[in-house]
C-alpha cells in the first residue's frame, strides 16, 4: 500500500456551494491526490495525498491557482474526533484500565481516559480509520455498558433574560426616582434664574434676596440646615442608590477584588462620593442650624444610573436577539439518523436507528421523505427534492440525484435518499454555523477590548486627576482668602467649593461616552 498523509488547509474566498465543488473537483485530477473534502462554513480543507508525490505547500498553490487564499494549517489535531461516554459496570482501578489498555491497542484510537468516579472516558480517535459506534462495541465486548453523555441541544448557556430582567428593574427603579429629580433641578434652575433677573432690574439689597429666596417652597427649612429640597432629594435618591445600583456595587466589587478597575468602579465611585458627601454636608449644616441651605448633588446618582441601565439593557436585549435565533437554529437539527448496511448492488441488509452523533464518516444513511438530513453528505441513491431553506434561504426546493451534496438541517420532500456520510458531528454546516455565532457572541470586537484596557488605565486616572483638583482648589482657596476672622466660614467655602469641582471631574468622567459605547 502506498503511503497516505493527511494535511488541512485552511481556505478563504468560498462563498457557495460550487465553490467547494470547483476545489475538489480541480484537486481529485492532480497526481498524488486520494480524496479533499472541503468543509464551506469552517473555511477547511482535509486533503489525504502521496507524501512521495506532492507536499502541503502544494496542494495548498493548486487551491490559490483557483483563485481562493490558502493556507497549511500547522495543527493537524482539528481533525481528530472526541468521544465523551458514560460507562456503566466499572467496580474497581483495574477495569479502569482493562478499558484504557484495550482502547489504546485499539487502531485509530489516539487518546483515552476513563475516570472510575465520575462513570465517564474521554476518547480521542482518527475519524478516517475508526468511529464513535466500534469504540463503543470495544468497550461494550469488554463486559460494559456504555452511551453517550447527552448533549445540552437548547443553547441555554446563551440565554440572556435573567440580564435582561435585571437591567430593565434596574433602569425602571431609577427612572422613576429620576424624574422626580429632574423636574425638582429644572424648578430650582427656572426660579433661580427668575431671582438673578430680579435682582439686575430692581437692585435689591443682598439681605432682599435671601428673604426671597427662603420665601420658595422647596427653599422652606423643615429643620435649620434641612430645606425641603434637600430632603425630597435625599428621599428620592435612597432607593436608587440601594436598588437601581446594585449590580454595579457587585460588579465594582468582583473587579477591585482582581485589582482591575473598570466602568462600573468608576459609577460607583461618582455616586458613591456624590451621595456621601451630600449626606454629611447636610448633616453638617443641620447640625450647624445654618441659615442658608447647603448645595447637595442628590440629583448626580439618579441620573447616572438610569442613563448607564439603560445602555446595559439594550445590550442585552440585543445579544438576546441573536441567541434566540441561534437556539431556533439548534432546534434545526435532527437527533437520530437510519444507518443501513448495503450489499452488492446496493441491495438494502439492515437498517437500524441511532443517536445522531454515533454516525461515522462513511456510514450510508436513508433518510425519508419528510425526514431531515443529520449529516452533511452526498447521494449515492434515489431521486428527490430538498428543502435547504435554512442555510441558503432558498424558498424552492433544489433538486437532489445521485452525486449532489445535502446539509444537515435541510428536510427532504418527496423521493427516499441513500446518502454517505462527508462531515459529521462537529463538522456539519450547520454545527459550524453555530459555532461561528457563538464565538461572535462570546469573543469581543477588536475595539471593546481597546476600550477595556483604556478604562483600566482611565479610571485610576480620573481619581487621581479629581483628588488633585480636590487640592488644587484648596491651595487656591487660601493662597486667595487672607481673611482671618471669618476663618471658619471661609474654609467652609473652599472645602466646599474644592469639593464641588473634584466631584465635577469624577461625574463628568464616569459615565464617559467610552464606557456607554
Amino acid at each position: 500500500t502506498k503511503t497516505v498523509s493527511k494535511c488541512y488547509v485552511q481556505v478563504t474566498g468560498m462563498t457557495c456551494a460550487s465553490c467547494v465543488a470547483n476545489i475538489e473537483r480541480n484537486l481529485r485530477r492532480e497526481d498524488g491526490i486520494h480524496s479533499i473534502l472541503v468543509a464551506l462554513m469552517a473555511g477547511k480543507a482535509e486533503v489525504r495525498y502521496n507524501p512521495a508525490v506532492i507536499h502541503p505547500s502544494a496542494i495548498a498553490e493548486l487551491i490559490r491557482e483557483l483563485g481562493f487564499g490558502a493556507t497549511v494549517m500547522e495543527n493537524c489535531g482539528e481533525g481528530d474526533g472526541i468521544l465523551e461516554l458514560v460507562v456503566r459496570g466499572m467496580t474497581c482501578a483495574s477495569c479502569v484500565h482493562k478499558i484504557e489498555s484495550t482502547l489504546m491497542k485499539t487502531n485509530g484510537v489516539l487518546y483515552c481516559s476513563v475516570a472510575l468516579a465520575t462513570n465517564k472516558a474521554h476518547i480521542k480517535y482518527d475519524p478516517e480509520i475508526i468511529g464513535p459506534r466500534d469504540v463503543i462495541q470495544v468497550i461494550k465486548d469488554l463486559g460494559f455498558t456504555t452511551s453517550l453523555v447527552k448533549k445540552d441541544r437548547s443553547a441555554s448557556h446563551l440565554d440572556h433574560k435573567q440580564e435582561i430582567r435585571q437591567w430593565k428593574r434596574s433602569f425602571v427603579v431609577s427612572l422613576v426616582f429620576c424624574i422626580p429629580v429632574m423636574g425638582l433641578m429644572i424648578y430650582m434652575m427656572v426660579m433661580d434664574s427668575q431671582l438673578s433677573d430680579a435682582h439686575t432690574h430692581h437692585n435689591m439689597s443682598s439681605e432682599e434676596m435671601e428673604a426671597l429666596h427662603s420665601s420658595m417652597v422647596l427653599e422652606y427649612q423643615l429643620l435649620p440646615g434641612l430645606s425641603v429640597m434637600n430632603f425630597l432629594s435625599f428621599l428620592l435618591c435612597v432607593p436608587v442608590q440601594m436598588f437601581g445600583g446594585w449590580h454595579f456595587y457587585i460588579q465594582a466589587y468582583k473587579a477591585l477584588k482582581h485589582k482591575t478597575a473598570n466602568m462600573d468602579v468608576l459609577i460607583v465611585l461618582a455616586t458613591s462620593i456624590a451621595f456621601v458627601y451630600s449626606f454629611v454636608i447636610l448633616l453638617v449644616a443641620m447640625a450647624e442650624k445654618a441659615k442658608v441651605n447647603p448645595v447637595t448633588f442628590f440629583d448626580t446618582p439618579p441620573m447616572l444610573f438610569v442613563f448607564i441601565s439603560l445602555g446595559r439593557w439594550l445590550e442585552h436585549v440585543a445579544k438576546g436577539k441573536t441567541s434566540e435565533a441561534l437556539a431556533r437554529l439548534i432546534s434545526l437539527q435532527a437527533t437520530e439518523a437510519t444507518i443501513v448496511t448495503l450489499g452488492p448492488d446496493n441491495i438494502l441488509l439492515s437498517e437500524e436507528q441511532v443517536d445522531v452523533e454515533l454516525v461515522q464518516r462513511g456510514d450510508i444513511v436513508k433518510v425519508i421523505p419528510g425526514g431531515k438530513f443529520p449529516v452533511d453528505g452526498r447521494v449515492i441513491e434515489g431521486h428527490s427534492m430538498v428543502d435547504e431553506s435554512l442555510i441558503t434561504g432558498e424558498a424552492m426546493p433544489v433538486t437532489k440525484k445521485p452525486g449532489n451534496t445535502v446539509i444537515a438541517g435541510s428536510i427532504n420532500q418527496n423521493g427516499s435518499l441513500l446518502i454517505s456520510a462527508t462531515h459529521v458531528g462537529a463538522d456539519t454546516t450547520l454545527s459550524q454555523i453555530v459555532k461561528l455565532v457563538e464565538e461572535a457572541q462570546t469573543s469581543k470586537a477588536p475595539i471593546q477590548q481597546f476600550a477595556d484596557k483604556l478604562s483600566g488605565y482611565f479610571v485610576p486616572s480620573i481619581v487621581a486627576v479629581s483628588v488633585v483638583t480636590l487640592f488644587a482648589w484648596i491651595i487656591i482657596g487660601f493662597v486667595d482668602f487672607e481673611i482671618v476672622e471669618k476663618y471658619f466660614l471661609v474654609t467652609e467655602v473652599i472645602i466646599r467649593f474644592a469639593f464641588q469641582a473634584s466631584i465635577t471631574v469624577l461625574c463628568i468622567a464616569c459615565p464617559c461616552s467610552l464606557g456607554l459605547a
